[in-house]
């Protein structure tokens, strides 16, 4: 059975996290919400309709929900051509599909943004497959992401390992039945991340390759 190494993509592998606060921050302020930007940083790796429900209730006037994710869209669209890669990123993603890893992308984000996180990351070559939120019912806290990562990769949860960087990407490879790696550098704390189920926590992708031959990935059997 193939090992896979599943992955986030923003706050994971490229530092956009606080490109999105502040571009939901506005989009939300547009609309006439004043959200503080620390909630909406908590909420980032939702999807979008999520993101709305979390922050502004079900009772919300949903009539805004498309001006605001429009907004959201072409506020962070100015940043698609300038998306900065997390350290070893790249590196990090070479290394285990050298090792004989699968990799697949498991993210919340679609069509021409998902184009451009993947450019940032430039390892389209050892990038297996991407579950995207075009492709699932629900997004993450739910593991239908997870369940199709494992599907692209074709192998079980006992030969997978899920690398993210918030709370919502814990419970979504908890409910999966996949080990769960969390890094520090979108900027969840580490007490959170481990409560939400994180049996490892590092800095960045770069001081998780650092500590590969002592991680979690170490202990999966190819």
């Amino acid at each position: 059975m193939a090992r896979a190494a599943l992955f986030d993509v923003d706050g994971t592998l490229v530092d956009t996290n606080h490109l999105h606060v502040v571009t939901w921050w506005e989009a939300f302020r547009q609309a006439g919400h004043d959200v503080p930007m620390h909630a909406v940083h908590r909420a980032i790796g939702l999807g979008s309709d999520d993101i709305l429900t979390h922050l502004l209730g079900e009772n919300r006037d949903k009539e805004q929900d498309a001006q605001i994710r429009a907004a959201h869209t072409a506020l962070y669209g100015t940043y698609n051509d300038r998306l900065p890669q997390l350290q070893g990123a790249q590196d990090l993603l070479r290394n285990l599909a050298g090792r004989g890893w699968r990799i697949v992308l498991a993210t919340s984000a679609g069509g021409p943004e998902l184009k451009s996180l993947r450019r940032a990351i430039g390892a389209d070559d050892v990038i297996w497959g991407v579950a995207s939120a075009d492709d699932v019912a629900e997004g993450k806290p739910a593991p239908d992401p997870v369940h199709r990562a494992l599907e692209l990769a074709e192998t079980d949860a006992d030969q997978a390992v899920f690398v993210g960087d918030t709370v919502w990407d814990m419970r979504a490879a908890t409910a999966a039945g996949v080990r769960a790696i969390a890094v520090l550098c979108g900027g969840i704390p580490r007490t959170d991340l481990e409560e939400a189920g994180a049996s490892a926590v590092y800095d960045s992708p770069a001081d998780l390759l650092g500590q590969l031959d002592t991680s979690v990935l170490a202990q999966v059997s190819g």
